[in-house]
């Protein structure tokens, strides 16, 4: 899914020893559903594999309203899609058809190249509703970049929750004090969702090398500063960091190895290689990297 340009802020770093710097994004209003892109940004281009990180919504719908994004490529990422609140209907070239519901997730390997749609389904349509939750992109290692395109869809109840005085933690992806997720990532990756009660405490272990805090919902402290919802906190390396709940909150966890190299990142693609993306340009342009059954609509590529 890609919202609108990569032209996130950033906001000077901190002097705090556990926070490098804090991410303010810039939110955008798109017909009634806002999105507030915290990654790429000026002084964060990624952390660990997340080179991508858009907050959608909270948003709600009226009776016949919804989301429509019309067919679009992708290279060399895979997207990961999870949601609070809603539904919605992911199609691709490879013939899935998925919708996705909250504590669910779908991870998109788009590789050599995959084109997909998502939108909001005709039921879920007809009654409108609210729709809330996280567009993400992983870079692929260079030796993935160009590897055949794939879907998976884990739902909800696939992934691992771990409890502890009043924080619940849903593991998306990778691993978490021995419990490992069953979504297969191609790169050290951290991803969890954390509700956390008023007061309590979360722990964040410097086991991963770069990480992430987003507030999702309410507000908490790291460090002794306090972090209001709709920031991407990005922590130093080697610090192990409490996030204390100054309110019931509800907490992004991101991260994983620094890649293997740069990325050059132009609309919907993702490189290794800047001549890569000049062949996906074209290849788009020729209508080379497939279609979603039942979807004619054509995007022509950005000015």
């Amino acid at each position: 899914m890609s919202w609108f340009p990569s032209d996130a802020p950033g906001v000077a770093p901190g002097d705090k020893d556990a926070i490098e710097t804090t991410l303010e994004g810039k939110a955008k209003d798109l017909g009634g559903f806002a999105v507030r892109r915290l990654l790429p940004a000026v002084h964060r281009r990624m952390i660990g594999p997340f080179i991508f990180f858009d907050a959608m919504g909270p948003a709600d719908f009226a009776a016949g309203g919804g989301i429509d994004v019309r067919p679009h490529p992708h290279i060399g990422l895979a997207t990961v899609t999870y949601l609070f609140t809603g539904e919605i209907l992911h199609r691709d070239s490879l013939g899935s058809v998925q919708p996705i519901r909250p504590g669910a997730v779908n991870w998109m390997t788009a590789g050599r190249g995959i084109v997909h749609s998502e939108r909001t389904g005709p039921e879920v349509r007809a009654a409108g509703g609210p729709l809330a939750g996280i567009q993400a992109w992983v870079a692929l290692p260079r030796t993935a970049e160009e590897e055949a395109p794939a879907f998976d869809h884990y739902p909800a109840e696939a992934l691992p929750v771990v409890e502890d005085k009043g924080s619940r933690l849903r593991l998306i992806a990778g691993s978490w004090e021995g419990t490992r997720s069953p979504v297969t990532v191609a790169w050290e990756t951290i991803y969890a969702d954390a509700m956390l009660a008023a007061g309590a405490q979360q722990w964040f272990p410097a086991e991963h090398h770069e990480r992430g805090v987003y507030v999702a919902e309410g507000e908490i402290e790291i460090d002794g500063r306090q972090q209001p919802s709709g920031v991407l906190v990005v922590l130093r390396p080697g610090h192990g960091v409490a996030i204390k709940a100054r309110q019931p909150s509800r907490l992004m966890l991101v991260g994983g190895a620094p890649m293997d190299g740069p990325r050059h990142i132009w609309w919907n693609f993702v490189s290794s290689s800047k001549e890569r993306l000049e062949q996906a340009k074209e290849d788009w342009r020729q209508q080379r990297l497939g279609h979603v059954p039942g979807e004619t609509e054509f995007i022509p590529l950005p000015a």
